[in-house]
């Protein structure tokens, strides 16, 4: 039985930063697109790795977390599967939202890509370097192109990605704006509480927990934490994204 807890992709929040999507919402990307995407990694702080060996640094101190693939979604033969927590719980949510809408894994092509690993049609402005870009392969169903593109202009509408239909291989980019999300995420979750219903919570794993401990910490199990997430074993690691029941 699945988790109750969904991100919608149709609902608006406050942003830090609110674009202006006068020229945008069709996808064809823009020069304004790359510069608030530029500016969005400026805001966060966010440092432009360069290789293979900072990357997995990143990865050591938490910055980026090891993103796997599950039922919903597959991470496509990936030399650096690494992204920032918040791109983990996106693709989490949006993989889960597309296999339930269109019947196929929601499949990624790229995540962070240091500096020295960038394919020759690459920006030189590009935000796959700091983390919180990815690339989604382009289904060859229509009715799943349609629906996914739905969601991604109804969250670029929303001020939390800006999203971008490539052609050459066929993918879309996604870049994320972190602190954005995290807060689109904590408003629908507040929104569902005040509606009385029993909600799921996103919880970011440290280091030193276990399945037992978060269950344990949140009144619920681990049968329940593993069906949430969809958990073979009960490996878990610092930094990981996790959807946790609500307790009964």
């Amino acid at each position: 039985m699945r988790s109750s807890f969904t991100v919608l992709a149709l609902a608006c929040m406050a942003v830090i930063i609110t674009p202006a999507h006068s020229d945008a919402q069709s996808l064809k990307g823009s020069k304004k697109s790359v510069d608030l995407q530029n500016q969005i990694a400026e805001q966060h702080d966010f440092t432009f790795i360069s290789t293979t060996s900072q990357a997995k640094r990143f990865v050591e101190l938490g910055y980026l977390v090891h993103v796997t693939s599950n039922g919903d979604y597959r991470v496509n033969r990936i030399s650096h599967p690494y992204a920032r927590p918040e791109v983990e719980l996106f693709v989490s949510r949006l993989g889960r939202q597309y296999r339930n809408a269109c019947g196929e894994q929601l499949v990624i092509t790229s995540l962070t890509r240091p500096t020295s690993r960038q394919p020759r049609n690459a920006s030189a402005r590009s935000v796959h370097p700091t983390g919180m870009a990815m690339d989604i392969r382009r289904s060859n169903s229509r009715a799943c192109r349609s629906w996914l593109e739905k969601v991604l202009l109804s969250l670029e509408g929303a001020g939390v990605l800006e999203a971008t239909r490539e052609r050459n291989p066929p993918h879309y980019h996604v870049a994320l704006f972190p602190k954005q999300y995290a807060s689109y995420v904590d408003r629908r979750l507040a929104d569902a509480e005040k509606d009385g219903g029993a909600v799921a919570v996103a919880y970011r794993v440290r280091s030193g927990d276990s399945l037992w401990s978060i269950a344990r910490k949140h009144g619920t199990s681990i049968t329940e934490l593993r069906t949430a997430n969809e958990l073979r074993g009960s490996r878990i690691y610092a930094g990981q994204m996790l959807t946790v029941p609500a307790g009964r």
